[in-house]
């Protein structure tokens, strides 16, 4: 598994880095970041996003915070998974 590092919160100040990555066989995300307070855990817990899908978090998953400063860098990486050159 090759990571393609795409970018890092720019206002990261040596404490924590929320990062984000594309996974060059696959083009998945990969997410670093703030893991969700648990205020706002259950309230993604109890949303329920797809009619007569299961609410919850299941226990292999986390909700995780990504500053919208980094909305840029997400885009870099949606570009980068699409990109064939890539898989």
């Amino acid at each position: 598994m090759t990571l393609h590092f795409v970018g890092m919160d720019p206002n990261t100040g040596g404490e924590g880095s929320p990062t984000v990555w594309v996974e060059d066989e696959s083009a998945d995300l990969i997410l670093q970041g703030e893991e969700a307070d648990e205020v706002l855990t259950a309230r993604v817990a109890g949303t329920q996003w797809v009619p007569g899908h299961a609410t919850g978090i299941p226990a292999h998953e986390r909700v995780i915070r990504i500053p919208a400063r980094m909305v840029p860098i997400l885009r870099r990486a949606c570009d980068a998974a699409e990109r064939e050159d890539l898989r």
